[in-house]
């Protein structure tokens, strides 16, 4: 085994040993490869081998703000906590070489996703089933590596800039099974290239649904593809994928007449009809001190008291602890499940919204947010939003992604590509025990580093800036 893979496949190993021991006693790798196909639908109805994405782009959005001592020292007072307050300050090292926590578990745990769609994809061909069946995994296969890509090109590779994404590192593209290939870094137009490439070819193999959202069916990659296109400013295909995602799909949860979340009021994440492709963030829920989630004024001023995502989905701080202050963000709580990130109906309107604010439809892109609004408030307290011009559209639209997506990883990937849009550029400061940080538009930190671990034990990987 060469020394510069080892990191990719040592979750993979665990993975496949944990997964597959439940059902069949089946070797990947090239050692013994099962020869029925069934043994790969266990495997790709294993949600834990798919459903992770990062975590680290909801401490470093401007959703929140960490600024009661009693919380900082909690969470500066221990390694443990290293990766959320060095994310939250966008420092250049996120996990400190040669510490307990060295290793990110982020990018392996996609590295590892990824190896196992390779497996699949490599394997299902010669095993034994129908051509349909064994299509049909490929096709989810595809799905699940399109959106580690996806994910893993927003939170390590510079945001999509057409002039410049075709020489801008992006990421290591790992497509086939062998354990010796090249890790050094595609460019981010090809890692675009390829997460396009699989979901397209994908979907005519796809169903429409699947009776569970960690399984991808059509809607998934159509809401995939809508996202891709937004990261990309490619506005008019981004609209085009949501149009075919809310033809399969466009219920949206009321909210409007809701007096509490519970188990029993809200549909769990496998079966809620809002989701796509459930897809949930890495690691702990973060509803309990120190790692809860403190919202910013500035988030606070956006959302507003009346909303019933203010009233539902956040909490005053004492629920957190005594000693915090301020409101702080519950769904994970309320909903009893971590929470999703993954491509959802809300998230197509907005899509769609977005596309006629920079068409010049300031009509159409308020009538889009207000078909999201109008589920989101009580009826007496639901006002319509009017917008005066299409750049005022613009903002409101943006608001109103504010409000739905708060700490759900959509912020940092919307404050990464506005920030070279004069109306949507800001300078944003941080300071944590007496020390101030900056985030300026012009910021290599809005592109988070490479573990030092991996480059160390990868002599192919390039760091960022």
């Amino acid at each position: 085994m060469k020394t510069p893979y080892k990191l990719f496949i040592i979750g993979l190993t665990a993975l496949l040993a944990s997964g597959c021991e439940k059902y069949v006693d089946i070797k990947t790798q090239g050692n013994l490869v099962p020869t029925e196909a069934i043994n790969y639908r266990y495997l790709l109805n294993g949600s834990s081998n798919f459903e992770s994405n990062p975590n680290l782009s909801d401490f470093a959005s401007d959703d929140i703000n960490i600024n009661d001592a009693a919380q900082i020292n909690g969470l500066t007072g221990s390694l443990f906590y290293g990766y959320f307050i060095n994310s939250y300050t966008w420092r250049p090292v996120i996990y400190t070489l040669g510490t307990t926590n060295e290793q990110d578990d982020n990018w392996n745990r996609m590295y590892s996703n990824i190896l196992t769609c390779n497996t699949i994809i490599a394997e299902v061909p010669t095993a034994t089933g129908t051509d349909a069946e064994k299509a049909e995994m490929i096709a989810e296969a595809k799905v699940h590596r399109a959106d580690a890509y996806l994910v893993l090109v927003n939170t390590y590779a510079k945001p999509y800039n057409s002039a410049t994404a075709a020489t801008d590192l992006g990421l290591p593209l790992m497509l086939t099974q062998t354990v010796s290939q090249s890790l050094k870094r595609a460019s981010v137009q090809a890692v675009y290239n390829q997460i396009i490439d699989d979901l397209t070819t994908a979907l005519p193999s796809l169903p429409n649904s699947q009776a569970y959202n960690t399984l991808p069916s059509k809607v998934s990659a159509y809401g995939e593809l809508a996202r891709c296109y937004l990261y990309m400013n490619d506005y008019a295909n981004a609209n085009k994928y949501a149009d075919l995602a809310l033809a399969l799909r466009s219920t949206l949860n009321d909210l409007s007449v809701l007096t509490s979340v519970t188990s029993s009021t809200y549909p769990r994440r496998i079966v809620d009809p809002e989701i796509l492709l459930s897809k949930i963030a890495f690691g702990n829920a973060l509803n309990s001190a120190p790692i809860a989630l403190k919202l910013s004024d500035d988030l606070l001023s956006v959302l507003g008291t009346t909303d019933q995502r203010y009233t539902l989905f956040t909490v005053p701080a004492s629920t957190i602890s005594s000693t915090y202050t301020g409101r702080y963000s519950y769904r994970e709580s309320r909903i009893g499940e971590n929470r999703n990130v993954g491509p959802n109906v809300p998230e197509m309107m907005l899509i769609k919204a977005e596309y006629f604010a920079r068409n010049n439809d300031a009509t159409n892109a308020m009538l889009w947010v207000n078909n999201l609004r109008v589920k989101r408030f009580k009826a007496a307290d639901y006002r319509p939003l009017t917008a005066s011009s299409p750049a005022d559209a613009l903002v409101k639209v943006i608001e109103e992604r504010r409000r739905e997506f708060f700490c759900r990883m959509l912020r940092w990937w919307d404050m990464r590509r506005l920030k070279s849009e004069t109306a949507f550029q800001k300078t944003y400061t941080r300071t944590v025990s007496g020390v101030t940080y900056t985030l300026a538009p012009n910021s290599d930190r809005y592109t988070f580093p490479i573990a030092d671990v991996l480059i160390n034990l990868n002599p192919e990987l390039e760091k960022n800036p």
